[in-house]
């Protein structure tokens, strides 16, 4: 490797000789400048240990900011503040060592252009003698030994970086237990449209229609907790096809005159599903493709999931609206380790 001017040429290709000038170098202000290049070493420094604070406050709210507090961002809507202000402090830590190095690179290190003939893959000692030899005059071009407080600030950033890391280790236990395997359905719950709310009558159903559907109140129960959660766990399908088209013998009798629910998280990884195939009864996960048979009680025909969609057995109350016949008879949601499959 070696140093070039304007009127270097670059040898390149196989076998053929391809000349290429390189354009000229222009000295950058730092590089003529001792006050600029000091500026510049300072904001570096300052990225530097910034990151180090904010990893500081990372810690700092993984112990204090209680995990059931929640904040309304208007148009983003309810978040854990625990989670909003981890992301913000560690995600702004990793920046700020990224923009730290980038802005050393641009403005302290060396930029000089350099012209690297190829060679062998097997290269003779001379070539490693001579890589090694350009490897210590970059690390003297950078800086590194000479710039104590970038070298310092640097260090401690990245010091301080893995803490985040090993406290994230505090969250894979517990076990979930039972919290996700029940929701807030129950015997005589009318199902409602979802957004709308509006209450639904078998009438409302045509043959093919499928609804996205929850519990009645479940609005005002989200806004009483300050969470999602309920409706993560709660949220149905609602599917009418032909009584006799219905082949389920597993739930026989959950159906009211050939309308079914079903949970519409996926039993997967717990995607949302309401991509429906009204002629083969099949409910289609976005994500990984499982495939469900919805008239064979969401069985699995297709796809990664191992256990069948959820039911949930409906009847009608004294007006004519759907309600929830009983609650789910088995866990919602995606498989995890306790559920076996």
């Amino acid at each position: 490797m070696s140093d070039t001017t304007s009127t270097d040429l670059v040898t390149h290709g196989h076998g053929e000789e391809a000349q290429f000038p390189l354009p000229p170098h222009h000295l950058r202000i730092t590089d003529t400048d001792p006050r600029a290049a000091r500026r510049a070493e300072r904001q570096v420094a300052i990225m530097f240990a910034l990151s180090a604070l904010l990893v500081i406050a990372f810690v700092v709210v993984y112990f204090t900011v209680p995990v059931e507090n929640f904040v309304n961002l208007g148009p983003i809507g309810i978040v854990n503040a625990s989670n909003l202000l981890l992301g913000l402090t560690f995600g702004g830590a990793i920046f700020l060592i990224g923009a730290g190095a980038i802005h050393w690179a641009k403005k302290l290190m060396a930029d000089e252009e350099i012209a690297d003939e190829r060679h062998p893959v097997g290269s003779p000692q001379e070539d490693k003698d001579a890589a090694l030899e350009a490897f210590q005059a970059g690390l003297a071009e950078s800086g590194f030994a000479e710039r104590k407080l970038v070298r310092r600030t640097l260090i401690g950033a990245l010091a301080l970086f893995p803490v985040p890391l090993i406290i994230f280790l505090k969250d894979m236990g517990p076990p979930p237990g039972t919290v996700l395997r029940e929701t807030v359905w129950k015997k005589g719950d009318r199902i409602v449209v979802d957004v709308t709310l509006q209450p639904i009558r078998p009438e409302d159903l045509r043959v093919g229609t499928l609804v996205s559907a929850s519990p009645e109140g479940l609005t005002e129960l989200q806004e009483e907790q300050g969470t999602m959660n309920a409706r993560a766990k709660a949220s149905i399908i609602l599917v009418r096809m032909r009584p006799e088209e219905i082949r389920s013998q597993q739930n026989d009798g959950w159906d009211f005159n050939g309308i079914l629910a079903f949970s519409k998280i996926c039993t997967h990884v717990g995607c949302p599903i309401a991509l429906y195939q009204q002629r083969t009864h099949h409910l289609l996960c976005p994500c990984h493709q499982s495939t469900f048979d919805l008239a064979d009680s969401g069985n699995v025909v297709f796809g990664p999931a191992a256990r069948r969609m959820p039911q949930l057995p409906i009847t009608v109350d004294d007006e004519g609206y759907l309600v929830a016949a009983d609650g789910f008879q088995e866990p919602v949601g995606p498989s995890f380790w306790e559920r076996g499959a």
